[in-house]
């Protein structure tokens, strides 16, 4: 009974680190991040020392921020996505002699798997758009750390209105067509649902 308390902490714990920014301000975790990966932080100067790397105003620094601001997303449609499958299918696979192993990667996973990939596309999408975290980490350096919504930004300040009409109508086109793939794969998941149903004689 303790460790189940215990363990319960722990889940609610991790699981609010790893939502934690979803809901901080992208420049707070961004700041957050810069402390992280800076190049007199423990990290950024491992990073440097070892492996020749410096993160921070780098192209790696783009992707660092692009993954943390969007994870979140991908985390909570993922684990909505596996709390949803059906617990009998995973019982059923036990008694038929399946290992623990086999009836994530035969069972539970193609289950979930419209989920985890809405999620995905989800958090692809979230990337696109960020802004404040990759400001804070990689900075806007033309050509090497500016994304499609520094651009526009820059561009604006810079009135030049011609080209930001151009980044703004690659990132409404792949706005939309993310939209399109996130309601595909989520009617995949709902006639998924209808079918274990009606295998189950739940369905009239």
């Amino acid at each position: 009974m303790v460790v189940s308390a215990r363990s319960e902490k722990i889940k609610m714990v991790l699981d609010g680190i790893l939502t934690l920014p979803m809901v901080l301000p992208p420049t707070v975790a961004g700041f957050f991040l810069l402390m992280i990966f800076g190049v007199k932080r423990p990290l950024g100067q491992l990073f440097l020392e070892v492996f020749g790397i410096k993160i921070v105003f780098s192209w790696a620094a783009t992707v660092i921020a692009a993954v943390v601001i969007s994870f979140p997303l991908m985390y909570r449609a993922a684990r909505g996505a596996f709390e949803q499958v059906d617990v009998t299918l995973v019982y059923a696979a036990r008694t038929l002699g399946f290992s623990e192993r086999k009836i994530f990667w035969r069972v539970i996973m193609p289950s979930a798997m419209p989920g985890v990939l809405s999620g995905a596309i989800l958090a692809f999408a979230r990337s696109l758009g960020e802004f404040g975290a990759t400001a804070m980490l990689a900075g806007n350096i033309a050509g090497e750390t500016r994304t499609l919504p520094l651009a526009i930004y820059s561009e604006v300040a810079a009135g030049k209105m011609s080209k930001v009409y151009d980044y703004v109508w690659i990132i409404v086109v792949l706005s939309f067509f993310v939209v399109v793939l996130m309601n595909v794969f989520s009617r995949r998941e709902k006639s998924g649902g209808r079918r274990i149903r009606k295998k189950k004689g739940v369905d009239t």
